[in-house]
């Protein structure tokens, strides 16, 4: 259950004129969740045919502009840009002059904090750093999907209310992160939530391979049943060849891997190396089969060194 109570009226933000810089996949979900909370989208910036897509289906009726034009349009904007083009964004912002005094700035960037945005903050500019933790389609399911997702939350402590009943507003759960916290914040949600696809569908290749026809509905109850039991009970959730210390298993599998796959060895022998470490620090892998399990996984490093 969330810790975080409705705001109070006096602490919530005014109705808003909301403006989107970038119009990815984030930033007009974001600003469509702001729609439903009463504020006013008035301006969207995008290049691509794909950005407009997106701005039509999430936002209709709302001009397409330059970011010069939402920013003079705009209270409140998101800057919702890929993360290396940040910072170059901030600042051309605020040496244009294209940033005004009590305009809330809002990027969302897992990886910065609002230092980033301290350009803008010696405009006048109000910094905001709100980083939705969800993977986003580009699609109006997005808006559904903010509904109880947390927020990584940082900026200067007299915003911190304004921020977190923004994240509200959205219907989302704010989450505090200090600004020296954010790149280990960020590669957290990655190792998890990237690194996670890319396992999945290296799955569902192999099941394709060995024959069979549905992988993901295979996959899906296991898969989520695993991912119930890490979120309860963290490593004690561990189970398979690994945690068993079943050696002989994990050579068979790497064997086949380097025949049908072998672009997927590596990973298979990092996270087996990985899980072994977990398994064996909390007891659940002998140390007794511990012996011939890293042996197998050695062996199948000097495999690929070949």
């Amino acid at each position: 259950m969330s810790t975080f109570q409705q705001p109070d009226p006096k602490d919530r933000p005014a109705r808003l004129a909301v403006g989107v810089v970038g119009a990815g996949r984030v930033g007009p979900a974001l600003a469509a969740s702001l729609q439903l909370a009463g504020h006013h989208p008035v301006a969207v910036s995008g290049v691509s045919d794909a950005s407009k897509r997106r701005a039509a289906a999430l936002l209709p009726d709302v001009p397409l502009v330059t970011p010069a034009e939402v920013m003079g349009h705009a209270e409140l904007v998101l800057l919702t840009v890929p993360d290396d083009a940040l910072p170059g964004l901030v600042e051309g912002l605020a040496e244009t002059g294209a940033v005004r005094p009590g305009q809330l700035l809002v990027h969302t960037s897992g990886r910065y904090g609002a230092k980033v945005l301290d350009p803008a903050l010696r405009a006048g500019a109000l910094p905001l750093a709100l980083h939705p933790a969800m993977t986003f389609t580009g699609t109006p399911v997005d808006v559904q999907r903010l509904a109880g997702c947390s927020f990584g939350v940082t900026a200067p402590e007299e915003l911190r209310l304004a921020a977190e009943a923004l994240v509200i507003e959205m219907g989302g759960e704010p989450e505090w992160i200090a600004e020296s916290a954010r790149p280990l914040y960020h590669a957290a949600l990655a190792l998890g939530a990237n690194h996670l696809v890319t396992l999945v569908a290296q799955s569902m290749e192999l099941l394709r391979t060995a024959g069979v026809e549905a992988p993901d509905r295979m996959l899906g109850p296991l898969l989520g049943a695993a991912l119930d039991n890490a979120l309860r009970s963290g490593d004690a959730a561990l189970t398979g060849p690994v945690a068993r210390g079943d050696a002989g298993t994990v050579a068979a599998h790497v064997a086949e891997l380097r025949e049908h796959a072998p672009g997927a060895v590596a990973g298979y022998l990092a996270m087996a190396r990985a899980t072994a470490d977990r398994a064996l620090a909390h007891g659940l892998l002998k140390p007794e089969l511990a012996e011939d399990l890293l042996g197998v996984l050695a062996n199948g490093t000097e495999g690929d060194a070949r």
